[in-house]
């Protein structure tokens, strides 16, 4: 499997709009599935602004920490998450907070998720994890999560205000990483072509390689974070998504050149229990990753699982009564 870690910082650099590109263009062979875990401690944006408030607020992150201190975690894990795959629960999203308050409930929550996360990819149905740990979540207890991935993608911009902003940020995270995670060499750029800098002055400017680049189109951009615009084959075959495509691909190569250098890391053999079926977003939003499915060149052959109805579940978003659990 593989997790990484999408961090951003100030001046609105578009870590969460890539975080959500990469979930509805990460390549799928057969029997996997994608998560993204709305991870930001100053809360989340995907449902009032992706989905429109088609999916209740009542899902996300915030249900996590009571659950874990009621030895539930991995049920409700699953039980929150929402399905953007028009209802074939490849693609999930786990929301964030709705109140930023409600981040100190989940200071000893974090490491059993990294835990969880962690023996996902060991489940008869694998996921591969995004998580989007926004502007701060790199610092504090939700940092051990970055630690644990497989690469850490800062998000900047080629202007100077961004590279100057990210520098301090990526100085304390690589120092953190190489102290207590499984090393710097984790850390990968996604850079937003707004700017006068090139890829090799950003990656020589930040000592850290280019992994991906990402148009500045606010238009296309715009979809993401707020919802606005169509979701259809124009707006997937765009070169932003098409950009995303491409980063998604280099992030899972390198994931796993990465993994060949470490050493094996155990993970949870036991199986996961199935969590319940999940809510769905709108119509535009499962045409879209229906589109993207179709679009994927034919995956080699895996294993199916058995029976799909031991697969855990999803929620799906409008028209659907969205937000409730079948």
């Amino acid at each position: 499997m593989t997790v990484v870690a999408v961090t951003g910082g100030t001046g609105a650099p578009g870590a969460t709009s890539t975080a959500l590109a990469l979930l509805l263009t990460w390549p799928l062979p057969a029997g996997r599935r994608v998560i993204l875990i709305e991870a930001d401690p100053d809360g989340g944006s995907i449902l009032a602004g992706a989905l429109q408030g088609r999916v209740s607020a009542e899902y996300g992150l915030h249900q996590l920490g009571v659950a874990h201190r009621q030895g539930n975690l991995v049920d409700a894990f699953f039980r929150q998450l929402v399905d953007l795959s028009d209802g074939r629960r490849e693609r999930l999203l786990l929301p964030g907070l709705v109140d930023p308050t409600q981040a100190s409930g989940l200071a000893y929550t974090w490491d059993p998720i990294s835990q969880l996360v962690a023996g996902l990819g060991s489940q008869q149905i694998p996921h591969d994890v995004i998580v989007d740990l926004g502007r701060r979540g790199t610092t504090g207890a939700s940092a051990i999560v970055a630690r644990r991935a497989d690469l850490v993608l800062p998000v900047v911009r080629g202007t100077l205000p961004s590279l100057a902003q990210a520098q301090p940020r990526l100085t304390a995270l690589r120092n953190d990483l190489d102290t207590h995670g499984t090393g710097s060499d984790s850390i990968a750029l996604v850079v937003i072509e707004q700017g006068r800098y090139s890829r090799q002055e950003i990656g020589k400017h930040l000592e850290a390689p280019v992994l991906g680049l990402v148009p500045f189109d606010p238009e296309r951009a715009r979809v993401l974070s707020d919802g606005e615009g169509d979701t259809g084959k124009r707006f997937l075959r765009s070169r932003f998504m098409r950009a995303a495509r491409t980063t998604a691909d280099a992030a899972i190569n390198l994931a796993a050149q990465r993994r060949m250098r470490l050493a094996p890391r155990p993970t949870s053999g036991a199986q996961l229990p199935a969590g319940p079926e999940a809510p769905a977003p709108s119509d535009g939003w499962a045409q879209a990753a229906a589109y993207i499915r179709r679009s994927e060149p034919e995956p080699r052959p895996e294993p199916r699982p058995e029976s799909p109805a031991e697969a855990e579940p999803a929620h799906r978003p409008a028209g659907e009564e969205a937000g409730h659990v079948r």
